[in-house]
This record gives structure tokens, C-alpha cells and sequence, in this order.
């Protein structure tokens, strides 16, 4: 008796999956925002360039803020023909000069349009874009138009806090990465391989 409920309910969770499979026509790249005060946005794009990757897929990446550390996603997938462009300035919070930071944003925004026009590029990341777009280093007009005209099968995917809403508005899919704990918080420092 329990069985045959059990059958019953999955097949009803079945014919409710296959009705929105079979409702979803439309093939065309997406826009994804991975956001949120949550650890995780870096690593969910990344996971996805590797994934698509791994299908073959040509992708590319726009790494803001970030410096000049080691980056494990940059070692691995560099060797799969990953472009990376990286501001290499490190955090705003540490160099603490808006006038650089400015310049090295714009200059790596323009690998960005180039990749964003790329009809060869199945999918790319604009990693914490967020913050150059909410500090006003970066006009969110021309990240909007740059969205608005890329190749229609291209796949994008921004990281970042504070996404703006315009943005929000825009994207496909929206994910928003919500802390509940952090080992950091508790005082253990950030590792190589597992934070970075």
C-alpha cells in the first residue's frame, strides 16, 4: 500500500517535471546574477565554467577587485583555453585610490565589451562586477547596453554584493548566496584551495 502511494506521488512529480521540460522552447544564452552576503558566488560561476567547459564550450573570465594571488580557478581552467582578465589591483579597500582604481577598472572593462561581443564565446564570467558598478567605477548604462547586445546563444554570469536592481531586473536567473555561518567568523583564516 505505501508503495503504490509512493509510485502514485512520483509519477505525478514526474508528469509535473516533464510538462515544464517540454514547456521550456526557447534556446538562447542567459543571464545569471549570483549574489547575495553569502560565501559561494565566486566558486558557483567558476563550477559553471568548468561545466561548461568540460562540454566543450569556450569561455572567458573578467576577474574585478581581485590581485595578484594564486588562483586556483585561473590554474586550472587557463590550461582548458580560459581567458582570464584580472584587475590586479586587490581590493579597493586596501589601495584605498579611487583615481587607479577607476583607471584599472575601465581598462579591464574593455576585455569585458570585446568578450561580451565575442561570437566565438559560449559563456562569460563578470566577477564582482557588482561593486564596480555600485562604487560608480563603472557606468551601469554601458554594463546594460554591453548585456543588451551581445551574441544571442552567449551565456553571462555577475558576481558580486549589492547587485543593482537593474541588473536583477535584466537577468534570468537570480541566486542569492545567504550566510548562515562562516568558519572566518570564527576565527580561522581563509585557505588556499578551499577560500581561494
Amino acid at each position: 500500500m505505501a508503495d503504490d502511494r509512493h509510485q502514485q506521488r512520483q509519477q505525478r512529480l514526474k508528469e509535473q517535471v516533464d510538462a515544464r521540460i517540454a514547456a521550456a522552447t526557447e534556446v538562447r544564452g542567459i543571464l545569471m546574477v549570483f549574489t547575495g552576503n553569502g560565501k559561494g558566488k565566486t566558486t558557483a560561476a567558476f563550477g559553471t565554467a568548468l561545466r561548461a567547459t568540460g562540454h566543450g564550450k569556450s569561455t572567458a573570465a573578467i576577474q574585478f577587485i581581485k590581485g595578484e594571488w594564486p588562483n586556483g580557478e585561473r590554474n586550472l581552467l587557463a590550461q582548458h583555453g580560459v581567458e582570464f582578465q584580472v584587475m590586479a589591483t586587490g581590493f579597493t579597500w586596501d589601495t584605498q585610490n579611487r583615481e587607479t582604481d577607476t583607471a584599472a577598472c575601465l581598462a579591464v572593462w574593455q576585455h569585458a565589451k570585446r568578450m561580451l561581443a565575442d561570437e566565438q564565446l559560449d559563456l562569460v564570467i563578470l566577477d564582482e562586477i557588482t561593486y564596480m558598478v555600485s562604487m560608480d567605477y563603472l557606468p551601469l548604462e554601458e554594463v546594460i547596453a554591453a548585456l543588451q547586445q551581445r551574441p544571442a546563444h552567449q551565456s553571462v554570469i555577475i558576481t558580486g554584493r549589492g547587485c543593482h536592481r537593474s541588473l536583477l531586473e535584466m537577468a534570468d536567473t537570480v541566486t542569492e548566496m545567504r550566510p548562515v555561518k562562516h568558519a572566518f567568523d570564527a576565527g580561522i583564516q581563509a585557505q588556499q584551495g578551499i577560500d581561494w
